[in-house]
């Protein structure tokens, strides 16, 4: 039995989507907070089972019988420490052969603000004893790619992250590899650094948005306080915005810059070209 918690975030359900292909849906677990929410989870015929990270009692109901978790991170940053180890001694409660954790790309040495919850809950799982893989996804490029038609509206993307070079990938990228690793055997005590094969500046992503929009986009670097009280004008909560300008600062001194493609070893095939990316954000 495989159990994905989150499942009804963005990545879970993408986990889910990839897991069928090779899992029937009678072994895996859709673990959701809110599983009135996770109607079009359910309907795939896979289990729905509530599983909050701040209830020991329902974690410990949503793994029983599981062989395999993937704790799919908290987005509360700052109380993230807490709900995850809640989720890995429920694990560890539950005997489970393997825990999944998506961390963050080179968590130990990262200048990323975001990064030091994800040290901790490796550490934690370390501490646990429970059998483990990390997951240390790079930057998703929907969080760029999300901007885009706003980008060509306003003729600009707006950004602290200077010259730096961001290797990122599609988020199904990222959920098919969890998907090889829950599905597959020999992945407990490897740390996989996973990003996309290529790379490119927010500069060279103006050009492309411009290349593929047919409208002038230009690449505009302000410092990190200015982007991040831009991003909260545009309607984002502070603490997002926060976790943006600083992701973008840390991206100028290469920390989503990678180019180990263990990401495309991981999944047998090429990451999604950031460009492709782009194309399906202007459609």
């Amino acid at each position: 039995m495989i159990v994905v918690t989150g499942a009804a975030g963005q990545l879970g359900r993408l986990v889910i989507a990839a897991l069928l292909k090779t899992v029937s849906a009678g072994q895996i677990v859709a673990a959701v907070r809110s599983p009135e929410k996770a109607g079009d989870v359910a309907a795939l015929g896979v289990q729905v089972r509530r599983a909050d990270y701040t209830d020991a009692a329902s974690l410990d109901a949503a793994f029983q019988g599981a062989t395999k978790v993937l704790l799919i991170s908290s987005n509360e940053i700052g109380a993230r420490l807490a709900q995850h180890r809640a989720v890995i001694d429920a694990a560890k409660r539950a005997k489970v052969q393997l825990l999944a954790y998506t961390s963050v790309l080179r968590a130990d040495t990262s200048s990323l603000g975001l990064a030091a919850e994800h040290w901790e809950t490796e550490q934690a799982i370390k501490d646990s004893g429970v059998p483990a893989a990390i997951l240390r996804n790079g930057w998703y490029t929907e969080n760029y790619t999300v901007g885009v038609p706003g980008a060509v509206a306003q003729g600009a993307i707006y950004g602290s992250a200077g010259e730096g070079r961001i290797s990122s990938a599609a988020r199904n990228d990222y959920a098919e590899a969890a998907a090889v690793v829950l599905a597959g055997e020999g992945h407990a005590g490897k740390i996989y650094e996973l990003a996309g094969d290529s790379a490119y500046t927010l500069a060279e992503l103006a050009a492309e948005v411009s290349r593929q929009s047919g409208k002038s986009v230009e690449y505009r670097n302000i410092p990190e306080a200015d982007y991040k009280a831009a991003l909260v004008g545009f309607g984002l909560p502070e603490v997002v915005a926060a976790l943006l300008s600083n992701s973008d600062t840390a991206a100028s001194k290469g920390a989503l810059f990678d180019e180990g493609r263990q990401l495309s070893a991981l999944i047998g095939r090429p990451t999604t070209a950031w460009t492709a990316s782009v194309t399906a954000a202007l459609k």
